[in-house]
């Protein structure tokens, strides 16, 4: 399988995203992204460039959110609130493996 660059690219949470891809991978029209930083749920990038970009970081929870937003007819506010809980559940794991491995390998 030979998956595009933009693909893998989303892994690496150093990378940004504009915000014409990032509507495209999402499902969601650059209106409704654009509601998402008004609402607080997605923080652009400071940059010189012409087009709005995003951490890729954003990327896989707004990817969820926009899916079950989709699939069970959610309005864009409670996608903010998916956003917000979809962070915070990918933050805990990422603590949890590091404390698993910190206690599997004991100093």
């Amino acid at each position: 399988m030979n998956t595009p660059h933009v693909e893998w690219i989303w892994l690496d949470e150093r990378e940004s995203v504009g915000l014409t891809e990032l509507s495209r991978v999402c499902g969601m029209s650059a209106q409704e992204l654009d509601e998402l930083v008004e609402y607080g749920a997605l923080a652009p990038i400071v940059s010189d460039q012409p087009e709005r970009l995003f951490n890729a970081a954003c990327v896989m929870p707004l990817r969820t959110a926009g899916k079950m937003r989709t699939d069970y007819d959610l309005d864009l506010f409670t996608v903010v609130l998916l956003m917000d809980s979809l962070t915070r559940i990918s933050t805990l794991e990422r603590r949890v493996k590091a404390l698993e491995a910190t206690a599997a390998h004991p100093g």
